[in-house]
């Protein structure tokens, strides 16, 4: 496993490499329509979540759309940076690193994406325990992407 980089040295290393990608315009089209299957994404995972036992092994999968549909709002948010990212990594630590304004916790963004590599990559499933530990944070951090996903539409269309 590769090891443990603080905000300040991830962000330093993409840019190093090279991992932030300047890109021309804004399409807010494209921005309006990640939102919406974003939204879809949670929208399905609360449904599975509805009558789940405790050892199901589909913890996976409504983890999985979560950090979908964060992952996406994220990226979504840094095209009005007009800038995308190489891997999730680099877009979380340009995201906290550029926007500290939105308060946001890189421990938390590094915890979750190493849980879903390990889900995707290393084969090692989550549980209900580990999605109550981050289900609340999750909720709270989407919450605050599309509010400010919302007034920068609104801005951009004005």
């Amino acid at each position: 496993m590769p090891e443990y980089l603080n905000q300040k040295e991830a962000f330093f290393k993409c840019q190093k490499e090279g991992k932030f990608i300047t890109i021309e315009d804004i399409d807010i089209e494209k921005i309006k329509s990640t939102i919406t299957i974003a939204e879809g994404d949670i929208e399905s995972a609360d449904s599975l979540k509805k009558n789940i036992i405790k050892e199901s092994n589909k913890w996976n999968s409504i983890y999985k759309l979560y950090y979908d549909a964060i992952h996406e709002l994220a990226d979504s948010f840094l095209r009005f940076d007009k800038i995308k990212m190489d891997n999730h990594q680099c877009l979380f630590a340009y995201l906290c690193e550029k926007h500290p304004e939105l308060d946001f916790d890189w421990n938390f963004f590094e915890k979750i994406r190493t849980a879903r590599n390990g889900i995707n990559y290393y084969g090692k499933p989550i549980n209900q325990d580990f999605w109550k530990e981050v289900e609340l944070q999750f909720g709270l951090y989407i919450k605050k992407l599309k509010e400010e996903l919302k007034k920068k539409i609104k801005d951009y269309s004005l």
